[in-house]
């Protein structure tokens, strides 16, 4: 072949290669940003949705200026405007939760937006619509009628547990948010609808417990509590579009990576299991734990146990009343949140109303990798011992409660006497 047809044909075909990579690369470069695009629109409207503290805002505030409601958090929401909704941490629509600051404090606003048609195992038991909201008490409602509609709501809810009239006037005291020494109208129908929270009922109750955030102030069904400075028990927080990418089975290791060094892990857990011992037959009764997840939990600079989320903890009479006449055909049709599981009654196809699981059992399950990785080698061996007698703690079992007992105190004995002698203590 002569030379300049050779020469012809190779630039012919460097003009053909450099036409497909060019193609190829133009193809690529639009593949990843129609892909990018969509992740973006998808991540914006999924944000638009869980983020809706405008919408909440704008309910309170509403109500609040034509005078239905009244609280300590009021005027600063909605007329002075000291009280901000910062970064959004919602994981539900209608369970609306941020980031706030007020004034020079800083805190957790926590907001309901909506109302499940009725109460079932898959849904929580708090959210409400708002048009029936703050129906209750009507005008005209004395103080005293008040009182015995809040008396009638906690035996309902709690049964005929402890002094009852003495947590009626705790709910009062609150509910007083100007401390003007009385209830009024807007007042009390702001803390009815807040008593319809498990969560806050249950803050209500145990204020005074060191694991329990502090109820900073409330407006309507919107209440703000302390800020926690961790907001999960392990784990680190990436960016959304790094998440997307990651295997989950390989961001539940990553997580276990990410966690304070052993002794401040044993002295967050003697919290949780402390927090377990609040709630276990306490002078208003049982709660269960339905969602024992590591975001729940949290803890401060001090490597103090601190609850999260509290809305899956439920007085155990109000989830037999839930549970009871819940249709079955297997064990799986009778679970309330994620851990709060009964027997299916085969013959009366029903869920059986007793929870299979004590509190205990769960948090042991939750804190066993947790504590066992990088555990001390001399108190590895009795510490898996004590976790795994713990999960294996049933409900149903003869003498549940010593073996709580000791279970529970044998593991804060044997985290303690580890790490008394440490400035983690």
């Amino acid at each position: 072949m002569p030379p300049f047809i050779l020469g012809f044909s190779r630039v012919v075909f460097a003009l053909v290669r450099f036409s497909y990579m060019r193609i190829k690369y133009l193809f690529i470069s639009w593949l990843v940003v129609f892909v990018g695009s969509w992740v973006t629109y998808v991540q914006y409207s999924t944000y638009t949705e869980l983020c809706r503290g405008h919408d909440c805002r704008k309910i309170i505030c509403d109500k609040y200026e034509t005078g239905v409601i009244d609280g300590s958090a009021c005027s600063s929401l909605c007329a002075k405007e000291t009280l901000y909704f910062g970064k959004c941490l919602s994981t539900k629509p209608n369970n609306q939760m941020y980031l706030g600051i007020w004034g020079n404090l800083q805190g957790v606003i926590k907001c309901q937006m909506e109302e499940a048609a009725q109460l079932d195992l898959g849904t929580d038991p708090e959210p409400r619509k708002e048009i029936v909201l703050f129906d209750k008490p009507m005008r005209g409602t004395t103080v005293e009628k008040f009182k015995e509609m809040v008396y009638s709501l906690f035996k309902a809810k709690l049964g005929e547990q402890g002094n009852l009239s003495e947590l009626v006037n705790l709910i009062l005291s609150f509910a007083d948010g100007n401390k003007d020494g009385r209830v009024s109208l807007p007042e009390a129908k702001s803390a009815w609808a807040l008593l319809q929270l498990d969560e806050f009922l249950l803050m209500v109750i145990l204020q005074d417990k060191e694991h329990t955030p502090k109820l900073m102030g409330f407006c309507g069904n919107l209440y703000v509590t302390e800020r926690v400075e961790y907001t999960s028990l392990y784990g680190i927080s990436l960016p959304w579009i790094i998440e997307l990418f990651i295997p989950s089975g390989f961001r539940r290791s990553m997580d276990q990576w990410f966690t304070p060094s052993w002794p401040r892990k044993a002295k967050i857990a003697i919290g949780l299991l402390e927090f377990v011992e609040d709630i276990f037959h306490g002078p208003y009764g049982n709660f269960l734990m339905c969602d024992t997840s590591a975001k729940n939990l949290g803890y401060n600079d001090k490597y103090d146990l601190k609850m999260i989320d509290m809305r899956k903890i439920v007085p155990e009479m109000n989830l037999k009343e839930i549970i009871k006449d819940r249709q079955c055909e297997s064990d799986l049709d009778c679970i309330y949140g994620t851990d709060c599981r009964t027997l299916c009654d085969q013959s009366k196809m029903r869920c059986t109303t007793e929870v299979i699981q004590p509190n205990l059992a769960k948090a042991c399950q939750l804190l066993k990798d947790y504590l066992l990785r990088g555990a001390p080698s001399d108190i590895h061996e009795e510490l898996e011992k004590q976790l795994y007698l713990c999960i294996a703690l049933k409900v149903t079992a003869n003498q549940m409660e010593m073996e709580h007992s000791l279970i529970l105190n044998n593991l804060k004995t044997l985290l303690w006497k580890k790490i008394s002698h440490t400035n983690d203590s």
